[in-house]
Order: C-alpha cells, then sequence, then structure tokens
C-alpha cells in the first residue's frame, strides 16, 4: 500500500464520525500524489504526513452563559490549532448551530495550506462553537462571548494565535472577544483580527476575502485569454464574501444576477442592487424576501436551485459542499466556463472533478478565498507597526497577493505535469512551503 493509502486509511480509522475532515484530507493527498512519491522514503520515515494531519493542539471546552430570561445554556468551545511550521496559528472563530470538531478540524487543517499560499508568516488554525448568534440580543452574545474567552485566552496571543471572524462572528463578536481578552490579560495587542477601525482593525478587512476572489478569477480568465469583463456571474450566500464578491465583479465589469441565503436565493437579471442587499442584509438582518420585494426585477425562489441560472461563472460564498454533482451537471448544461471557491470546500469531490473533466477553470478555496486571512495578516503587520494603511494601500497589496497566489498555484500545477488543474496547483504550492519549513525544524 502507497503511503498515501495508508495514511488515508489512517485518517478515517482514528477521526470517525468526521466526514469533512475526511474529504479534506482526501482531496489534498489525492493530489499531492505525483509530490508524495517523490519523496516517499523520506517522507514515510519521519512520519510527515502524519504530522501535517494531527493538530498540534486541540482545544475542547464548555461556555456556560446566562441568557435574558436567567437560564443558564451551555455550549461547546473549540480551537484546533493545527500547525505553527511558517507562522503563529491563524483562523476565524465560526459560531453556528452545525459547528461540530470534524468542522473545526477541516477548516483548520485547509487553513494551513490557505495561510501558506499568501506569502505571509501564518500558520494554520480554527476555532468555533455550536452557539447561534441569530436571535439573541447583543446582552446574550456578549455574555457568550465573554465566556467563550474566559477559557480560550489562555491559549491565544499575538505571536501564538491569532483569531478572527467567520460565520456567525463578525464586528460585534469579535469587539465582545477582544474585550474581554485584554480585560483578562491587561495586553493591548493585536491578538485579534476583523476588529473595528476604532481600536487596531484594518481598512478592506470586510471586502477583503470577496474582493479577493474577484482579483484571482480575474487573473485566472486572464491567463486562460479571457476577460471578466461582460459576463454574468452567478453568486451563493448572502454574507460579507458573497455582498463584496458582488460589489468586485461590478465594479471589474461583470453582472452577477444571484445570491442566496438559508431560505432562498434570488435571481436578479439586471444585476444584484448592492445597496440594497446591504440594507436587508448588514442593517436589517433580514432574509432576501425583503430584497425581492423592494426591487420588481428580482424574483424569490424558496430552497435551492441558485446553480439553475444561466450564467458564466459561478462563484459559491456561502458553505461547505452547498455544490454537489448535480449543481455541476446543471452549470456545465448551461455554458458554464469558471467557477471559483468563495467559501470553505463548497464543491463535492464529484462536483470539482466534473467541472475539471469537462473543461470549466476551477480554482479551490485555499487559493480563492485567501484573500481574507491575507488581509488579516495585513492587520497584523499593522498592529505590530502601530500603524493605519489606508483602503487603497491595503487593497493593493491584496491584489498582489491575490495575482502571486494564481501564478504561485499556475506555476506549481505545470511544474508537476498537471498543467491547468488548479487544485492540485494549490495544494502542491502550499504544501510545499509548509513541508519544507517542518522539516527544517525536525521532529516537533
Amino acid at each position: 500500500m502507497s503511503y498515501v493509502d495508508e495514511v488515508l486509511q489512517s485518517v478515517i480509522e482514528k477521526n470517525p464520525a468526521q466526514p469533512e475532515f475526511h474529504q479534506a484530507v482526501k482531496e489534498v493527498l489525492e493530489s499531492l500524489r505525483v509530490v508524495i512519491e517523490a519523496n516517499e522514503e523520506q517522507y514515510r520515515k519521519d512520519a510527515l504526513l502524519e504530522r501535517l494531519i494531527t493538530p498540534e493542539r486541540q482545544l475542547l471546552f464548555r461556555v456556560p452563559w446566562v441568557d435574558d430570561k436567567g437560564q443558564v445554556q451551555v455550549n461547546n468551545g473549540y480551537r484546533v490549532q493545527y500547525n505553527s511550521a511558517i507562522g503563529p496559528y491563524k483562523g476565524g472563530i465560526r459560531l453556528h448551530p452545525s459547528v461540530n470538531l470534524g468542522i473545526i478540524k477541516f477548516l483548520g487543517f485547509e487553513q494551513t495550506f490557505k495561510n501558506s499560499l499568501t506569502g505571509l508568516p501564518i500558520g494554520g488554525g480554527k476555532g468555533g462553537s455550536d452557539f447561534d448568534p441569530k436571535g439573541k440580543s447583543d446582552r446574550e452574545v456578549m455574555a457568550f462571548c465573554q465566556s467563550f474567552i474566559n477559557e480560550l485566552y489562555k491559549y491565544i496571543g499575538a505571536d501564538t494565535d491569532v483569531p478572527a471572524g467567520d460565520i456567525g462572528t463578525g464586528a460585534r463578536e469579535i469587539g465582545f472577544m477582544y474585550g474581554q481578552y485584554k480585560r483578562l490579560t491587561g495586553l493591548y495587542e493585536g491578538v485579534f483580527t476583523g476588529k473595528g477601525l476604532s481600536y487596531g482593525g484594518s481598512l478592506a478587512r470586510k471586502e477583503a476575502t470577496g474582493y479577493g476572489l474577484l482579483y484571482l478569477t480575474a487573473e485566472m480568465l486572464k491567463c486562460n485569454g479571457q476577460s471578466i469583463e461582460g459576463k454574468t456571474v452567478a453568486v451563493s450566500g448572502a454574507g460579507n464574501v458573497a455582498i463584496y464578491a458582488i460589489q468586485k465583479a461590478q465594479q471589474l465589469g461583470a453582472k452577477p444576477v444571484t445570491c442566496s441565503d438559508s431560505t432562498g436565493w434570488i435571481y436578479d437579471p439586471e444585476g444584484i442592487d448592492v445597496a440594497l442587499l446591504k440594507e436587508v442584509k448588514e442593517v436589517k438582518r433580514a432574509r432576501l424576501t425583503e430584497y425581492a420585494a423592494a426591487r420588481p426585477s428580482a424574483v424569490y425562489h424558496e430552497g435551492k436551485g441558485v446553480w439553475t441560472a444561466k450564467v458564466d461563472i459561478a462563484l459559491p460564498c456561502a458553505t461547505q459542499n452547498e455544490l454537489l454533482l448535480e449543481d455541476a451537471k446543471a452549470l456545465v448544461a448551461n455554458g458554464v466556463m469558471a467557477v471559483a471557491e468563495g467559501a470553505n470546500m463548497p464543491t463535492s469531490m464529484e462536483a470539482t472533478e466534473y467541472f475539471q473533466n469537462n473543461g470549466v477553470l476551477f480554482c479551490p478555496g485555499k487559493a480563492a478565498n485567501a484573500g481574507g486571512v491575507a488581509t488579516s495578516a495585513l492587520e497584523m503587520s499593522q498592529n505590530s507597526e502601530r500603524l493605519s494603511w489606508t483602503f487603497d494601500e491595503v487593497d493593493a497589496k491584496l491584489k498582489t497577493i491575490m495575482t502571486n497566489i494564481f501564478h504561485n498555484l499556475d506555476d506549481a500545477a505545470k511544474k508537476y505535469g498537471m498543467e491547468g488543474n488548479y487544485v492540485a496547483g494549490a495544494n502542491i504550492a502550499g504544501f510545499l512551503k509548509v513541508a519544507e519549513a517542518m522539516t527544517a525544524q525536525g521532529i516537533v
């Protein structure tokens, strides 16, 4: 049995009931076979893959808090510090009822390679809780966040582990967490990113993942003799990533015609009205039915179906495994030419392979959505220097980083005889840097 197959079998045996983690590890290791087989004897001797897929530290803790009725509630808290070979752990905190250890591990594993691809000195980590901030009062959210940090603060720091936002964790939650960290430690340091501008946050951070997704997509099209200008785009989701992907797509001359949330999706043939979408989602925190009610050209559909629209480009920006094989078939039948992932692992392996087998340009999330963590690292730099850069300065650095990411993964794919396979290219480019750093630092 090959080394890759041994490790894949071991992952399933040692991590039962964690399908998302199994999927992430399999997707990465399968595309790394050519690299691993070329160095199999040394990698096996050093147990490099076993060390790569095993987190350096997994934290599980209870988070008790009191709701507005005086009732004590208890949630599970998680932080997986995956790999610090190239820098302090870096990764978001996800607050959503679906959160479990397997999901946090898959996200932390992916984050390790994503952070490596940015070219910045940050390692991989991820955290979260099954707490749902939806429908909670500000006081309840504060009570949860403070209790969460009462445990987590012992393990994080500006040079140790720097959490950020993710699904369910926005500026409000980061503010409450940072305040409690500062209260407990007495330190005013860049330990969280995604902070408010008044206390160390970075301009362009909110826009970064969506903007970065479009910068990379535009570069991918350009390098394949195409232009993003004039293309129609399907976007899923209606959070930060989706909103600012839609905004940047419009700025680059494309026309996004869809968005979605957990209850349904919008098709707007005249192009999504970003100002209205922000009003509905960022201000009112309402459902997309309100967008449709205020926009005569928009049609609202219950449930799933965002991938049935006829478009040139698809940008899944919601959550893991939201674009399945049937969706991929529908997109290909409608003539889609490019897919780039704005979310973490939103496309199933079967759907990814279908796109690749049908000549669709496909870029995985670890590369395409790296703009958020890249700008978080830029926020860390500003905090360390006690400086604040302008929006344009941060945006220019972001565009350079995303352009470089595409060329790095494109070069890696070509070098290993897999030209056009950007999934393999991203995994190889991210892996090689981490593997080299791990090897240089000994068996730790």
